[in-house]
């Protein structure tokens, strides 16, 4: 008998006026698992994180969490339930320093003033920062200031902070854009040594080759529909996913 996903999304739709943002997408997230989510610009990868993440709300289907419905839930309830995630566009506190940036994610101190952040088990909050930074690389720059890090190391600062809520379902949306080959593997180090903090993650980006090594199943999307899901091998070899996603150039940049 399979055990309970951590996340069950079942015809889950998605309009914005006439456009038809998702068309009934079911999958779902298994625990332990990395869950790679890959598909074409415009292909409703964003806009699918979005809804299941309580951002945008759904026009059908059913978001289960541990076996929960929590289709309509917004996002900081779903927060309080552990599901995180990352955006596209960094969100950094620039004037604070990395440490600092940590310790205000902590979702223990979002139920109090931001002045009592360091009062009771100041040092055990440090501590808990600290091995966030030594798991994403960081813990030589916990005093720098966040607006001085590199591209690649802000990414990875994004990661320590939404670990920080102690969330058990991560989503990372598009953390490899605009990086360098460098920061690429970099990060893809950073990503497999967070897993262990979490029950699962899932991936949405566009690099295949950086998809293809880090996942451990492959979710692909186009035009609003889930065409195929599997191993990375099985679902990259489909001929649907070659046509949709790796027969243009433009697709894959």
């Amino acid at each position: 008998m399979n055990a309970q996903p951590v996340l069950a999304v079942e015809g889950l739709g998605k309009l914005f006026g006439g456009l038809v943002a998702l068309d009934s997408v079911s999958f779902e997230v298994r625990a332990g698992e990395i869950l790679g989510l890959i598909g074409p610009n415009g292909a409703g990868k964003s806009v699918l994180v979005n809804v299941v993440s309580g951002i945008y709300g759904s026009n059908s289907g059913t978001i289960r969490y541990r076996g929960r419905d929590v289709t309509h839930l917004p996002s900081h309830e779903l927060g309080r339930l552990g599901i995180a995630r990352s955006y596209q566009n960094i969100r950094l506190f620039r004037r604070m320093t990395v440490l600092e940036n940590v310790l205000v994610a902590n979702k223990r101190h979002l139920l109090r003033p931001f002045r009592s952040a360091w009062a009771g088990g100041r040092d055990r909050d440090i501590a808990k920062a600290m091995s966030l930074l030594e798991r994403v690389q960081l813990a030589g720059k916990s005093d720098h200031l966040a607006g001085a890090l590199s591209y690649g190391e802000a990414r990875r600062l994004e990661i320590a902070r939404a670990l920080a809520g102690e969330p058990r379902l991560l989503f990372l949306d598009e953390p490899a854009a605009g990086m360098n080959e460098r920061e690429t593997a970099e990060l893809s180090e950073v990503i497999r040594a967070s897993r262990a903090a979490v029950d699962s993650m899932v991936v949405i980006e566009h690099d295949v080759e950086f998809m293809r090594d880090l996942s451990d199943r492959l979710l692909v999307m186009d035009s609003g529909r889930k065409i195929a899901e599997g191993s990375p091998a099985e679902v990259l070899a489909d001929p649907r996913v070659i046509e949709a996603y790796l027969g243009s150039d433009d697709d894959e940049r």
